[in-house]
């Protein structure tokens, strides 16, 4: 074991106990804004449940930090089920954060497409429907790379989500009923499209090894935040060239218009330095004023990640006035807070 994390030389202990180690943490830095359960595992907003208004949950597997862990709390996410590393939260995990985050107008799960997130979402919005609970859900499929992957059927869901539960999360703090936010989750994702690349793999503590391997001179166009792979395998290319290509793909996918307002969002992989997001923020602002669309709101960082991979991905929604009050609004959570 000693030998294994030598090699992989990552910050923790035994590796089999890094999400749970993870948690603690979290619960002890934030302790103002949630809690943590680990019998089973779910995390919840300090004030959770709130009474009469409908609950955003959440979930995946843990090695995407901040999410979504860390987009519980005011303004964003009533409650996540953070699985084991790249593994699907449990439905009795998913059964208990949604009583947790339930206030009496139903909870809304925002599921990525992932086949194990969707059946055990599935499986404990039917035992929580049992109950009483009114629990609706709405599938992200926003990654324009691949129609199929090792782990899905359809698009994978990757950065939209992190707009969705943003967007949603102020709809339900101003006290927009369950139904409504069900259709305004839907349109994020109807409007949203996103695209990633990798520069290097990750490492799962528990497998001690690459999810998957890239020359020095490679770079992987498409890749999944799992890992998974992606359109084509390209030689390492300067960032304009890199960032035209993957911004062609979306812009062409919706598609996008001259016109057109955005939310845009650079996303690092976990392991690209601010520098580099910013590099691309550049490249995509220009590519995009010259196309005529306007970047209207902003996210440059780490919003989900895998692991410590070098890489990038970039999330376009076309905006409308609804959306971005929405996106104004405040938020108050341990990886996104603006307006308090």
């Amino acid at each position: 074991m000693l030998g294994s994390q030598l090699e992989m030389k990552k910050l923790i202990n035994d590796p089999l106990d890094a999400p749970a180690e993870f948690l603690a943490g979290l619960a002890l830095a934030h302790s103002d804004l949630l809690r943590v359960s680990l019998d089973p595992v779910y995390v919840v907003r300090a004030d959770a449940p709130v009474p009469g208004k409908a609950g955003l949950l959440s979930g995946g597997g843990s090695g995407h930090e901040p999410m979504h862990a860390g987009f519980v709390g005011r303004g964003m996410l009533d409650a996540a089920c953070p699985g084991a590393v790249f593994t699907s939260p449990t439905p009795d995990q998913i059964q208990a954060a949604t009583r947790a985050a339930n206030g009496g107008a139903g909870v809304l799960h925002i599921v990525k497409n992932y086949t194990g997130d969707i059946l055990n979402f599935e499986m404990a919005a039917e035992l929580c429907q049992a109950e009483g609970i009114d629990v609706r859900a709405v599938v992200i499929n926003d990654d324009v790379a691949v129609e199929d992957s090792l782990y899905t059927a359809g698009r994978r869901g990757v950065g939209a989500t992190v707009l969705a539960e943003k967007i949603c999360g102020a709809a339900a703090e101003r006290g927009y009923p369950l139904a409504e936010i069900e259709t305004l989750c839907r349109k994020v994702n109807r409007r949203a499209r996103s695209v990633g690349m990798a520069l290097t793999p990750c490492t799962v503590p528990a497998a001690g090894k690459a999810t998957f391997e890239l020359a020095e001179d490679e770079i992987e166009m498409g890749i999944g935040i799992h890992g998974e792979p992606g359109r084509e395998r390209l030689p390492l290319l300067p960032a304009a060239e890199l960032i035209a290509r993957m911004a062609g793909m979306v812009v062409a996918d919706l598609p996008f218009r001259s016109g057109d307002q955005v939310i845009a969002m650079v996303n690092g992989m976990g392991g690209t330095p601010l520098m580099e997001l910013y590099i691309v923020y550049r490249e995509l602002h220009h590519i995009l004023e010259g196309l005529g669309i306007r970047i209207a709101r902003r996210l440059v960082g780490n919003y989900i990640t895998s692991l410590e991979m070098a890489g990038c991905s970039l999330t376009l929604l076309q905006a409308d006035d609804e959306l971005l009050s929405l996106w104004d609004d405040p938020v108050l959570t341990a990886g996104l807070r603006w307006g308090l």
